[in-house]
């Protein structure tokens, strides 16, 4: 399937706490006046009809009506997820006087490539990471103490995850006003109640965008919300000058790059097959740079034929390294997302336990190669639950080669 990736826009809705048909009545929410915490629909933003103004309203009317405060955005998993969080982030940073990214450890590095991030919190969850750590007081009594002075949050996760463990925390930490989808009843933990069909698969970027504007943010006049990443990128001569023979700067298209790796066994195709598809590249005219952070599988795939950046290059400047390139050649992994943030068209070796309506590489050409309705379909599963991992092993690295032609051309 070649193509950019579609957008569209699930049915949603903000809902307004204790109005839905089975939750019992929960005070304190607002689809309305985003600088409001407990305002009814009609009410004057800040208060509750016959009510005191809600805490902190005095504060905030003082500002600026475009200053909302220091503002907490939260996505908790990868650097790809992260990366797909960038509409959202300069949504919210139109009107936040200070962004905060919480990040977990595998995001972190993507989170302070983002524009409209002032600050980066890096926290490991333990209800997120495939690794995750206990439950401590002391974690806990880390998450807070690098809380203090959060106005606002706007919590961003995937269609499997809950914001209530984090929206908990963030009570507890005193942020009065937070914004997340959940299919659970929130009580008192969420103030905006984003309601989303599930059923529907809309691309990632655009599910946080929407939590982000049912929180009253909307992107500024002029951004076409696609990914993007802060600008200088690193200088990466001495990459492109050494390696490629280019001198200082590579230009546009120079080279393809190839990232064998992934984050889950079950999103890999094989090592093997990697390595002849450079070699046919070689042969097809093209150079070829092998990246990751695995160094002895982008050793075995470079062989003698491509150059090996494996284990060498910082997120920053793997991002530098993958806008020269042509074409990204990769699996559903963070590398991908990078290149839809650089404007690089990818050739997506993508299994199917995720949908890719939700996580093809965003806004930019893609060719997607695997099989979309092999029976690990919708699993989530990291290692392949199929024998014979079919939806990629069946995709041969003459495929992959006439992709790139495709994209080159």
């Amino acid at each position: 399937m070649t193509g950019t990736t579609p957008r569209g826009a699930a049915p949603s809705g903000v809902e307004v706490r204790g109005t839905a048909t089975h939750d019992p009545p929960a005070p304190e929410t607002t689809s309305g006046d985003p600088g409001s915490r407990g305002a009814a629909p009609g009410s004057a933003p800040g208060s509750a009809p016959g009510s005191a103004p809600a805490r902190g309203t005095a504060r905030r009317r003082r500002r600026d009506g475009r200053d909302r405060g220091r503002v907490l955005v939260a996505r908790l998993d990868d650097a790809g997820d992260v990366l797909l969080a960038g509409p959202a982030v300069r949504a919210v940073r139109t009107q936040a006087r200070e962004v905060v990214f919480l990040a977990g450890p595998n995001g972190r590095a993507a989170a302070e490539l983002l524009p409209g991030v002032d600050r980066v919190i890096g926290w490991h969850a333990p209800w997120i990471d495939h690794t995750p750590p206990p439950v401590t007081p002391e974690l806990v009594a880390d998450l807070a103490g690098q809380l203090r002075g959060i106005d606002e949050a706007v919590l961003l996760t995937s269609f499997h995850q809950s914001a209530l463990p984090l929206a908990l925390l963030l009570r507890l930490a005193g942020v009065a006003r937070i914004t997340a989808i959940s299919n659970d009843y929130p009580g008192s933990l969420l103030d905006v109640r984003h309601v989303v069909d599930e059923s529907v698969d809309v691309p990632e970027a655009e599910r946080m965008l929407a939590v982000a504007r049912a929180a009253g943010f909307e992107l500024p006049a002029g951004d076409d919300g696609e990914l993007a990443v802060q600008r200088p990128l690193p200088d990466i001569e001495k990459f492109t000058g050494h390696f490629l023979g280019v001198g200082g700067v590579a230009d546009k298209g120079t080279y393809v790059v190839v990232h064998p790796g992934t984050s889950a066994p079950a999103r890999t195709w094989p090592a093997d097959r990697h390595r002849q598809t450079v070699r046919e590249l070689a042969e097809d005219g093209h150079q070829v740079v092998v990246t990751g952070t695995e160094s002895d599988l982008t050793a075995y795939v470079a062989s003698d034929v491509a150059v090996n950046l494996g284990g060498v290059t910082t997120f920053a400047e793997l991002a530098a390294v993958i806008e020269r390139a042509s074409v990204l050649v990769a699996g559903n992994t963070g590398p991908a997302h990078l290149a839809a943030a650089v404007g690089t068209p990818v050739v997506s070796l993508f299994a199917p336990v995720v949908p890719a309506a939700r996580w093809a590489p965003y806004g930019v050409p893609v060719v997607l190669l695997g099989d979309q309705h092999a029976p690990c379909r919708g699993s989530r599963a990291r290692t392949c639950p199929v024998p014979g991992h079919p939806c990629l092993s069946q995709v041969t690295s003459e495929q992959v080669v006439k992709a790139v032609r495709e994209l080159t051309q």
